[in-house]
């Protein structure tokens, strides 16, 4: 008894190859434009508040993510210039550009987590309200826009590992442009010999008019 083995289509695989890459790429750009947006905005917002105590009584402290902490913000550009490179670069160069995507948003996601607790910028609004540079901030409270930032950062560690498994499928920026790039050269058109200023026209633009 024979057993045929199914030959699977070159055309079929290619097809499927091709939906997931874009299924991949939509998904790529919108984490990565998303996550690096609300990383920003969120280090923006005022992360932790408190008093301190001066002459004439409690003095309200805010802080926002700024200035906690700067890692996300700087993280949040880099990864966006990252997601922007995938597509300016090709083989190892994108592999390379698609690692830098996924750690700027690991790093942000870490940063902002180590710093949802931090109390060292109100405790320094508090030594310059008070004038006790050993004077801390009283009643600190945290909200919750550094995780916020942390889930900024996830969306961007996502954009880089799609970039990293499927970035191989992903289209590039056309190569026309391209230092390097040879032009076609055109077809010297053929000279009438008993006209002679269709020759000299032909040597003026470097061509020979015997056509040898």
């Amino acid at each position: 008894m024979e057993y045929v083995t199914a030959v699977p289509d070159p055309r079929s695989q290619a097809a499927a190859s091709a939906r997931s890459g874009r299924r991949s790429l939509a998904v790529a750009l919108l984490c990565g434009a998303l996550g690096a947006a609300v990383a920003l905005l969120a280090t923006r917002q005022r992360w932790a508040e408190g008093t301190a105590t001066v002459a004439g009584g409690a003095f309200p402290l805010t802080a926002k993510g700024s200035d906690v902490t700067g890692v996300p913000a700087a993280l949040a550009i880099v990864g966006l210039a990252a997601l922007v490179a995938v597509f300016a670069v090709r083989r190892a160069g994108r592999f390379l550009v698609s690692g830098l995507l996924a750690l700027s948003g690991a790093g942000i996601a870490a940063a902002a987590l180590v710093s949802a607790s931090d109390s060292s910028a109100l405790d320094e609004q508090a030594a310059k309200a008070s004038g006790d540079t050993s004077a801390t901030v009283d009643a600190l409270t945290h909200t919750g826009w550094p995780y916020v930032a942390a889930a900024g950062g996830v969306l961007l560690l996502l954009a880089g590992l799609l970039a990293l498994r499927y970035g191989r499928l992903w289209p590039a920026m056309s190569g026309r442009y391209e230092r390097g790039t040879a032009r076609p050269r055109r077809t010297a058109r053929p000279v009438d010999p008993e006209r002679p200023e269709e020759i000299w026209k032909a040597l003026d633009r470097g061509e020979d008019p015997t056509g040898a």
